[in-house]
């Protein structure tokens, strides 16, 4: 359940977040009349994610066990894949990120009502399909016939509004920076538990082999339906009899994109500070020209 709750948890406050620095930017300049479209994007955003989510899980219940397995096992892939892009953009973006909304906004309101809908919605309308598609994946990784995962999700959801109104209101004040890194770390380890579920999906869809080759089965040590196994299982995906193909996986997507994402960033001068002293250089030398001249 926490696994899910920390998808919902961050993905949500991603999208809370945009909602609240284009509301704010709007109310802050006086184009209160602009308020209108830009909540009307914003509701068909939500709505687009909500129908998308709605039709992926019963959508697939109309085809046979394996394909259900295939198409899970192919869109749990392509959620990693969209999460962890996600989570490296936002940690390299999440200082300058108002400044970006802020110019497609200003862009969108010399434009007119349309454009200010299809700014709301596109910057929503992407957290959302990201968020329904992952969380889809996520919980039916980590399903067990319980409401558990979907209540873990719906938390987070809840939380991040919170967060996203409190932030609005000025009450509340954290290092986004940090938070988005921490976060994203953690989501990197819950996806890798997706990735890896999604491979045993494609197994049991006989796509790919190795079905019968186990890397180990601790079931007796830690059983599956044990508090401590449904720990682990809601919180990492854990299971205690994966594939050796389950495993490789695994470590080969965690190792290196946890190393990559918690490395520091900019360990050298930015292309933008090399620019600024150059720039500065040569003024340098075009003043001390003039006054020997």
């Amino acid at each position: 359940m926490f696994g899910n709750y920390l998808i919902g948890l961050r993905e949500g406050l991603e999208a809370s977040l945009v909602v609240c620095i284009l509301i704010a930017y709007l109310v802050k300049t006086g184009r209160r009349d602009a308020l209108k479209p830009v909540w009307l994007g914003i509701g068909v955003a939500v709505a687009v994610a909500l129908a998308f989510g709605a039709g992926l899980e019963f959508g697939s219940q109309e085809l046979t066990f394996e394909a259900q397995e295939l198409l899970g096992g192919s869109l749990s892939i392509v959620a990693v894949v969209l999460v962890t892009w996600m989570v490296f953009w936002m940690r390299r973006t999440a200082r300058h990120l108002k400044a970006e909304l802020h110019g497609k906004l200003d862009a969108a309101l010399r434009m007119g009502t349309g454009a200010l809908v299809a700014t709301a919605f596109l910057a929503v309308g992407r957290e959302g399909l990201e968020t329904a598609l992952f969380v889809w994946a996520s919980v039916r990784a980590s399903s067990d016939g319980s409401y558990a995962p979907l209540t873990g999700v719906l938390l987070g959801l809840l939380t991040a509004v919170l967060l996203g109104w409190l932030f609005y209101r000025g009450a509340l004040r954290i290092n986004l920076a940090k938070f988005f890194t921490w976060t994203g770390g953690m989501l990197v380890v819950v996806a890798a538990g997706v990735l890896a579920y999604g491979v045993h999906d494609l197994q049991e869809a006989r796509f790919l082999g190795g079905l019968a080759d186990k890397a180990f089965d601790i079931s007796a040590t830690i059983p599956p339906d044990s508090w401590y196994g449904t720990l682990l299982k809601g919180v990492f995906n854990f299971q205690p009899n994966p594939t050796v193909l389950q495993v490789t996986v695994w470590a080969l997507y965690l190792v290196p994109t946890l190393a990559l994402f918690l490395a520091p960033i900019g360990s050298g001068p930015s292309v933008r500070v090399k620019k600024q002293k150059a720039t500065d250089e040569k003024a340098d030398a075009e003043a001390s020209a003039g006054t020997t001249a």
